[in-house]
């Protein structure tokens, strides 16, 4: 496929900028990863595709560009390269438009097309309101699709004027709509009004607190694997362990946003991960970028992983047991590989799940995540 008409909207990396390019060491990803620089790189043989944007107009910012991806490129590069069954390449940023929403068509249109042509995107962001991009990158291919967000807040406050707090509304609600189902990961109680939970129940979207996240954190798994978008807010980990994060001492801490993002990497389904939220002048010694490289690296671990994986119709590479629960049969399958779960619904269709989903059946008890994918159809 010609990707040279994407071109158009990006911008080479400056690699010197980032660091001197005899600055890489042999073995670090500066050294592997095929970065547009002079020319566009090749992406035949890419898996996965870095790309900047950092447009923040849309939190108020009225210098909305920043150097955020840049800055988070410096950190990734310099770490080392263990996947070498994973190819990277980066593309560069988006040029800023003169209004954010031609950021916005930019970025969406760059992501369509390299999901369109088999690639898993990395989005790195300016404000969490490119997660629209993110979405109509579907939308346009009218793909439906399951998406999950992690965030300490949920960004449907319609009294701001500000896009990245109000942006869900546009995602879960607008016409005609594409999302299939909705997963809130990491929310923080004390900042969500309960009856805005209330509606999300309504809408059989799925909330989970950042306390039980943490409590169960593999159950986040399935729950992703099940997922196509995914989207990370910064202000979902700690302030300790991403200065840059203004919202909230609490959260996420470094290891366990790596592993949310090892989780996108093993997904299938995954193709779109974002990044965002990350101001820069508000990190310390560029905490914050580092943390966000080393959660950027599981995901190429996680992908590697994930590859491993055989598909559900190799009878011999899982384990397969019969259970019945209220009156319904049904199979779970555990991969002898990466001993992931699934379970069977009665349309025939296995879905991602849990031992826990398991061990519930197992004892007659219907599994939650069994009932609501049966409630949404």
């Amino acid at each position: 496929m010609d990707h040279l008409n994407i071109s158009d909207f990006l911008s080479p990396v400056n690699l010197s900028a980032i660091s001197h390019d005899e600055g890489y060491k042999e073995g670090q990803l500066g050294k592997i990863v095929d970065a547009y620089q002079e020319h566009f790189p090749d992406l035949d043989e890419a898996q996965i595709v870095l790309v900047g944007c950092g447009e923040q107009r849309g939190s108020g910012l009225i210098h909305g560009h920043s150097e955020a991806p840049d800055i988070i490129r410096r950190h990734f590069y310099s770490l080392f390269y263990w996947h070498t069954d994973i190819k990277v390449a980066d593309v560069g940023n988006i040029k800023a438009g003169s209004l954010f929403t031609d950021s916005y068509a930019a970025l969406k249109t760059v992501v369509q097309e390299l999901i369109g042509d088999g690639k898993t995107v990395i989005v790195l962001g300016g404000s969490h309101d490119l997660t629209l991009s993110q979405y109509h990158a579907y939308v346009e291919s009218k793909k439906l699709i399951e998406a999950s967000c992690v965030d300490a807040l949920i960004d449907l406050n319609l009294e701001s004027p500000f896009r990245h707090e109000n942006f869900l509304m546009e995602m879960l609600t607008g016409e005609p709509n594409f999302l299939r189902h909705y997963n809130h990961i990491g929310f923080q109680s004390y900042y969500v009004h309960p009856r805005m939970l209330e509606t999300m129940d309504k809408l059989r979207f799925d909330c989970y607190r950042v306390g039980s996240v943490k409590e169960n954190i593999d159950e986040m798994e399935p729950v992703i694997r099940n997922s196509n978008l995914f989207s990370f807010d910064i202000t979902a980990i700690a302030h300790a362990y991403a200065p840059a994060n203004m919202v909230s001492p609490n959260g996420f801490n470094g290891e366990e946003a790596c592993v949310l993002m090892r989780y996108a990497g093993m997904s299938p389904n995954v193709n779109t991960i974002g990044i965002y939220g990350y101001d820069a002048q508000h990190d310390k010694d560029e905490l914050t970028a580092k943390q966000i490289a080393h959660m950027l690296w599981y995901v190429l671990d996680g992908r590697s992983r994930g590859r491993r994986e055989a598909s559900l119709d190799e009878k011999e590479s899982f384990n397969e047991y019969h259970t019945a629960f209220a009156e319904v049969e049904t199979t779970f399958l555990q991969s002898k590989k990466t001993g992931r779960w699934w379970m069977q619904l009665p349309d025939k269709k296995f879905i991602a799940c849990s031992y826990k989903d398991y061990l519930l059946a197992s004892s007659n008890e219907i599994p939650e995540r069994w009932l609501r994918a049966q409630e949404r159809g």
